[in-house]
């Protein structure tokens, strides 16, 4: 039977991610299969976890996703001696009206599970505060079980003294405690860490942070503090119907954030990705029915994107034809123009008349319900879709149809709608689900 946990902490920027891999990473070289989930709308994060345990790590969102597709991506992890799953932000930080089966928080997926919630604290700036921001955390709601706390960053043996005692007092117990180590920082660019597959020694960089930790923290008492965990069977699957049947994704650098569970949910469903890579200079594949441009970092490689004619001139011809979408980079790209941090104007592949600036950076952050005004891949007119969107740009002009009516979280709509025209459809959110 696997065992399950939860590592969240009181906020954003703490060390979860790291203290994730490190325990991965650790009890894999103790020869034990580690599972890793990401609870939340990351694309980064599951790629470090399958990085760490050699498992590919899915996202579970409580505000987009049911119970069944919950459980059925959990149960991945059914032949896994640990399934970690790490979430985001602080433990209970969610949006403010209910979605599917919760606000998005970590909490909802610790207590649905039945995992209890190994807590990173920094104590920074602070001592016995620490044991006070624990013991809050673990008394908030009743139907979430903390299991301990590793403490991240402490500044001295008397620092870490103080707040042992403290934590000890409040009745948490304390599994390690890490200071300042630099060589375990994961590098970072404004929309969270720098991908896993752009870093060349990432590998190296996670062992030492194993090692690191496994000096530091009690991985035998963290591990008798995880819950028995068997999955229940599930009939049901993910509700998905892939965009075509053979399906040309974009794929690199520039183009690399899809959810792992669609891309696996497409393959299930007997779809064929076809990866291509622009920033490469390549076409879609001219025998695919549909062509699909993730997210990423269109705003780092703008010159060459724009410079590669082969590419663009191939992406045309594609769209004369068969349906192309694109999610934020992507539709960024599909647009006229985008133009750079720097303020220089690069020409995209027209497709669409949007057009963005990174110039003037204006974060745009949050969960969307879509209700699409027209069929896009995959999607009939009416479905209402669930995603995320995050990015810094600047919509300068968004001049044809919309695609959606698109609200936030709140209920709220906003301006961001998506566009289409012809063939080629776009939007700022990332697809998590459709609602059943």
């Amino acid at each position: 039977m696997a065992v399950g946990l939860v590592i969240s902490a009181p906020a954003s920027g703490v060390g979860k991610t790291t203290l994730t891999l490190a325990l991965a990473r650790a009890w894999r070289h103790r020869g034990l299969n580690v599972q890793c989930f990401k609870s939340g709308p990351d694309y980064i994060d599951p790629a470090f976890h399958a990085a760490a345990t050699g498992r590919a790590s899915v996202n579970v969102d409580s505000w987009a996703m049911d119970r069944g597709t919950i459980a059925h991506l959990v149960s991945r992890g059914a032949d896994a001696d640990v399934v970690l799953a790490e979430g985001s932000m602080g433990l209970f930080d969610g949006v403010a009206a209910r979605g599917v089966c919760g606000t998005g928080a970590t909490a909802d997926i610790a207590e649905m599970l039945g995992w209890p919630v190994l807590l990173v604290i920094d104590p920074s700036g602070q001592a016995q505060t620490a044991a006070a921001i624990a013991a809050g955390l673990r008394d908030y709601r009743a139907g979430v079980r903390l299991a301990g706390v590793v403490l991240n960053r402490v500044a001295s043996p008397r620092h870490e003294d103080l707040v042992r005692r403290a934590l000890n007092d409040a009745g948490i117990a304390v599994f390690g405690a890490l200071p300042r180590h630099a060589e375990i920082s994961l590098p970072k660019r404004h929309l969270g860490l720098v991908q896993a597959e752009e870093q060349a020694e990432i590998g190296k960089l996670i062992d030492e942070a194993a090692r690191f930790v496994a000096e530091r923290v009690d991985l035998d008492a963290v591990l008798r503090s995880a819950a028995g965990w068997s999955p229940r069977p599930t009939a049901d699957g993910l509700n998905v119907v892939p965009p075509g049947q053979r399906i040309a994704l974009a794929r690199d650098a520039a183009f690399s954030f899809v959810y792992p569970h669609m891309l696996e949910a497409w393959r299930a469903a007997g779809a064929e990705i076809v990866p291509f890579s622009p920033l490469a200079d390549e076409a879609p594949d001219a025998s695919a029915d549909v062509c699909w441009l993730p997210g990423g970092y269109p705003e780092l490689h703008a010159g060459r994107i724009a410079a590669n004619a082969r590419f663009r001139e191939g992406l045309r011809a594609f769209a004369e034809t068969r349906p192309v979408h694109g999610e934020c980079g992507g539709y960024m790209v599909l647009g006229a123009a985008l133009t750079d941090a720097d303020g220089i104007r690069h020409e995209m592949t027209d497709l669409l008349g949007l057009e963005t600036s990174f110039a003037k950076r204006r974060m745009h952050l949050g969960y969307r319900l879509a209700t699409l005004a027209a069929p896009m891949p995959g999607h009939r007119a009416g479905a209402r879709l669930r995603g995320h969107e995050f990015h810094y740009s600047t919509i300068l002009a968004q001049p044809d149809t919309p695609l959606a009516v698109v609200h936030d979280a709140t209920g709220a709509i906003i301006a961001e709608t998506g566009s289409r025209r012809g063939h080629v459809s776009g939007t700022f959110f990332h697809l998590i689900a459709e609602d059943r």
